[in-house]
């Protein structure tokens, strides 16, 4: 599937709903731009979220806070509402990649 582009507008609503919808699930967080790198393998997920007031995407996982500073694209792998990976630009260009073990089912918006 695509990866599909959300509007800024939806960044807060969009990761508090997901927030909302995690259960046992797992995610590897990898950095790409001048080197790859993997910040974590396969740890729990407890949360995401977005804060328009600073201007960060949170990835909160068992031991371990990714912070995304000043992020100007996010894009979601998704089908219907089964979210499958999350994709964010920062401002030096690195994409930080969340792909989740198993796609998570989202509730209504």
């Amino acid at each position: 599937m695509p990866l599909t582009q959300l509007a800024r507008l939806q960044w807060q609503a969009y990761f508090d709903r997901v927030s909302k919808a995690l259960g046992a699930n797992r995610v590897l967080i990898e950095v790409t731009g001048l080197g790859d790198q993997v910040e974590a393998e396969w740890i729990p997920l407890l949360g995401l979220s977005y804060d328009p007031k600073d201007d960060v995407l949170v990835v909160a996982g068992e031991g371990l806070k990714h912070l995304i500073s000043h992020p100007w694209q996010i894009h979601v792998d998704h089908e219907l509402d089964w979210l499958q990976s999350i994709e964010a630009i920062d401002a030096e260009g690195d994409h930080h990649i969340v792909p989740l073990k198993d796609p998570l089912s989202l509730p209504g918006a």
